[in-house]
């Protein structure tokens, strides 16, 4: 499968309260020697106490609410490996993020989509590397007592998304569906009200998978019906679902299940029905071609078992750093989010990179200097 490279916008975030974490100065001085870069997928920088030396400072970083999940469990680890470094992930959505790299306020940025044309005057001077760290599906997560089990087909969530489709009863769904008993229960859309990679690639697919059904275009923010109630980042929306009888929202699959809202199968290329879960997203990524910057888009891919919302999320870091401690506890975390970290996506209901574009990621990190 050759999976896409798009240039979008693309934001996902939220506030790691459960962290109880604040963003500060950027990075903290240490005399401690940099750490090596990673020389290969099964023992990068960071990844295993022996594989680098002993840092101490913090790390800030700010984005997708997406990695939030991935990110607690990676951070709480990584603090096996090094003692002394602190890492700190806020969210804020995967715009904040890159607005705050721009800046100079943080470390890294957690996004979802690559930067978007109109955001490059923001780095101009600078070169941004691209460390893809995860894949995950995006769920339709649903409340609909007494429904389990439900069956959407791309035209028919484009229907329900553009507002055309208004009850859970319609024949649309009810051709999903043949033999449940569907109530008329009015549908009340939950989507997300800040600039989202989930937005964006949620659009993606309806765009790519349901194109005369969807009008309304693909980008981080849409202009949805006046009727959708709007919440802030994944948990914001799968908070609304949760306490919304009929409600529907796009949510990514760790929050979902974290939430333990229902969720449905989505028809793919191959015309089969395929729930969200690691395996299936690790499936639709399984023939991932990235581009030489490691971008891609690796929604309606093909595969008869390929989940077809599956996305994508990048940590995004300046080439350049102030100082070799920076560039070596960069190198350390990201090495170890692209090596045993990546054993912790699947128990979250995400996924692993594909081996070979983790062993290209794991390269890259030798590009970071001070």
């Amino acid at each position: 499968m050759q999976l896409r490279y798009r240039q979008q916008v693309a934001a996902a975030g939220v506030s790691v309260a459960a962290l109880a974490l604040v963003l500060g100065a950027c990075s903290s001085s240490s005399s401690s020697p940099p750490a090596s870069g990673g020389s290969g997928s099964s023992a990068p920088a960071g990844g295993s106490s022996s594989s680098s030396a002993s840092l101490s400072g913090t790390l800030n970083a700010s984005g997708s609410s997406f990695q939030l999940t991935f990110q607690q469990e990676a951070i709480s680890a990584f603090k096996q490996v090094q003692p002394n470094m602190t890492v700190n992930y806020g969210g804020g959505g995967s715009g904040k993020g890159r607005t705050d790299l721009a800046g100079g306020t943080v470390n890294f940025a957690g996004s979802d989509s690559p930067i978007p044309s109109k955001e490059a005057s923001e780095f101009s001077g600078k070169t941004i590397l691209y460390f893809p760290v995860m894949v995950g599906p995006i769920s339709m997560a649903y409340n609909l007592s007494g429904v389990s089990n439900l069956k959407l087909s791309p035209a028919t969530i484009a229907g329900i998304f553009s507002g055309k489709i208004k009850t859970w009863n319609d024949p649309a769904i009810k051709a999903d569906n043949s033999g449940v008993s569907l109530p008329s229960t009015p549908i009340t859309l939950a989507v997300r009200s800040d600039s989202s990679g989930t937005t964006q690639n949620f659009t993606l697919f309806l765009q790519d998978a349901a194109p005369s059904a969807w009008t309304l275009g693909s980008d981080s923010t849409i202009k949805w019906p006046s009727s959708a109630r709007a919440a802030s980042g994944n948990p914001g929306v799968a908070q609304t679902v949760k306490s919304t009888p009929g409600a529907i929202g796009y949510v990514d699959y760790a929050t979902a299940k974290a939430s333990g809202l229902s969720v449905a199968s989505v028809k793919n290329k191959s015309g089969a029905f395929i729930a969200p879960s690691a395996d299936s997203a690790s499936a639709a990524a399984a023939g991932v071609t990235a581009k030489p910057d490691l971008t891609f888009a690796a929604v309606w891919a093909d595969g008869a078992s390929a989940y077809p919302i599956t996305y994508q999320s990048w940590d995004l870091v300046n080439a350049k750093q102030p100082n070799a401690n920076d560039a070596a506890m960069l190198k350390a975390y990201l090495g170890y989010l692209l090596g045993d970290g990546q054993k912790l996506l699947s128990q979250i209901g995400l996924a692993p990179l594909p081996s070979s574009l983790d062993q290209q990621a794991v390269a890259q990190l030798s590009k970071i200097t001070s």
